[in-house]
């Protein structure tokens, strides 16, 4: 079958490589794509939030299949638009997709449904919501209501931190993602990543991760995109994964269903565990990233068969046949991300790094120009291994970044820290 993925970055490069796998995958396109999927796919230079060039490709290259990696495509209803014109997606419509798009409408589910998550409040002006931050005091979170590429979270320690990141949401520092604020309860514990794939009736569990969201050592600095991650998370037991279903999850879907929005694709739940009680932290509405990288390389093959069942509605009928392995991903990023970076700067190294089924160099912010690879984006490449234990599969990703030349890039060199002090 003729496949496409729409996206352009690392997570959609391990989609990519996992659907490759994939006998089933006759002809690959990704748009836009980047300097690293190239070498394995045909790009496209579209923009993937653009509905009509979407479906003008589709119609161009007989596509059976559209896979939806980030987003910003979901909460502009790229997945109905493919849906109405007869296309097979591997998505959520634009009204499942607000569960990412909203904080305040996951938070109105969670209600509804009697999902464990934290207090919170919405508001739409500056004062009230200082008046809310001094009553309640710090530590406290404040978040951009909407989409912010993942930064629009201020988990803030003290009161002037909290007030500063009123000041800068309401500024416009988030865009319109900050027109609406949501201030919530800090939760102590320790975070998880939980996926679930749902047809819209049946929900399949398919892997926990934890990610690294600080950009340095420590847990230290301001929150990125994600700075690394390994998968499976050892915090996310039989037991929890259970009361995670039974009590955020499968409510959530009902919730969902009840409302005329059944969800259809790649569920995220974001969670804080803490004295075995699992809480929603958010929802996401795709793979994170950069989870999904950890998750592709363990899935390899059976990705695309789980997709296609979630899209078909054959998800009932599904197992998902993990591996007894573990994989992690360290990520490469530009210095000076998550605030200001340069642009254009030559990378090299990578022809010495073997890219098999235990490790691969995933792309995130890369283009190919005159024969060189240029860092375009903040989060560049993620290194990412597969090995018998995690401290096996941290050691192959921390050498695989030792091979890596590029003098203008950083890298936490903490990634499983966790899991591996345990």
């Amino acid at each position: 079958m003729n496949i496409l993925i729409l996206g352009s970055g690392g997570r959609e490069h391990a989609l990519a490589w996992a659907v490759l796998q994939n006998p089933k995958c006759d002809k690959l396109i990704v748009a836009p794509g980047n300097g690293g999927i190239e070498t394995i796919a045909q790009c496209a230079a579209i923009n993937a939030e653009d509905t009509g060039a979407v479906l003008d490709l589709c119609a161009e290259e007989a596509i059976d299949f559209v896979i939806i990696g980030p987003e910003a495509p979901l909460a502009a209803g790229v997945a109905d638009a493919l849906r109405d014109a007869g296309i097979l997606t591997f998505g959520p419509s634009k009204a499942a997709a607000e569960l990412e798009a909203s904080k305040s409408f996951t938070k109105a589910i969670c209600d509804a449904s009697n999902a464990p998550t934290a207090a919170y409040a919405r508001f739409t002006e500056a004062g009230p919501a200082k008046d809310y931050i001094r009553a309640r005091g710090a530590p406290i979170v404040v978040k951009a209501d909407g989409l912010a590429a993942g930064k629009g979270v201020i988990v803030a320690m003290d009161q002037e931190t909290a007030l500063a990141a009123i000041d800068d949401m309401f500024g416009g520092a988030f865009g319109g993602a900050g027109a609406d604020v949501v201030i919530e309860e800090f939760l102590d514990g320790e975070e998880a990543s939980f996926f679930v794939l749902s047809d819209g009736t049946s929900v399949l569990p398919i892997g926990t991760a934890q990610d690294h969201k600080r950009a340095y050592d420590g847990d230290e600095g301001p929150n990125t995109g994600g700075m690394g991650a390994y998968s499976p998370a050892p915090v996310m037991t039989d037991a929890i994964i259970r009361k995670t279903m039974e009590e955020i999850i499968e409510p959530s879907m009902a919730e969902m269903a009840k409302r005329g929005a059944p969800f259809q694709g790649v569920l995220f739940a974001g969670l804080m565990i803490k004295d075995g009680q699992p809480k929603l932290i958010e929802y996401n509405v795709r793979f994170g990233d950069p989870e999904c990288q950890c998750l592709m390389l363990r899935l390899g093959a059976q990705a695309l068969d789980l997709m296609l069942a979630t899209a078909e509605g054959r998800l009932a009928e599904m197992a998902v046949n993990w591996a007894d392995d573990h994989a992690m991903t360290v990520v490469m990023a530009a210095k000076g991300y998550p605030g200001p970076y340069e642009k254009g700067t030559e990378i090299n190294g990578l022809s010495a790094i073997a890219e098999t089924s235990h490790e691969m160099c995933f792309h995130a912010g890369t283009t190919r120009r005159d024969g060189k690879l240029l860092a375009t984006g903040g989060r560049v490449l993620a290194l990412t291994a597969r090995g018998d234990s995690l401290q096996e599969a941290r050691d192959r990703a921390y050498a695989m970044v030792e091979q890596v030349d590029w003098p203008e890039g950083f890298n936490r060199t903490d990634i499983g820290w966790r899991a591996l002090s345990d």
